[in-house]
């Protein structure tokens, strides 16, 4: 996934919060936490939180130190003269 799209997924999220609080209120329900300014925080927190996820994965599984089968495989590499 490129960060293109990420940007692009998470955009979709935020209109759908959007148009959920419009919903909310043609219903006549109204909520003092969730205004725009809120949406646009929980943005700003999920395009951060998500690229860190993405990286924290992906060390996670580039990394040989984390479980027994990645060290298993290290060792393995090693033997091979592939590391």
């Amino acid at each position: 996934m490129t960060a293109d799209k990420l940007k692009q997924y998470i955009a979709l999220f935020g209109g759908l919060l959007g148009a959920v609080l419009l919903f909310l209120q043609t219903l006549g329900v109204h909520s003092t936490w969730f205004t725009q300014e809120t949406i646009d925080s929980f943005l700003g927190v999920l395009m951060a939180a998500v690229p860190l996820a993405l990286v924290v994965y992906g060390v996670y599984k580039n990394t040989y130190i984390v479980t027994k089968k990645a060290k298993e495989q290290e060792e393995l590499l090693k033997r091979r003269g592939m590391k």
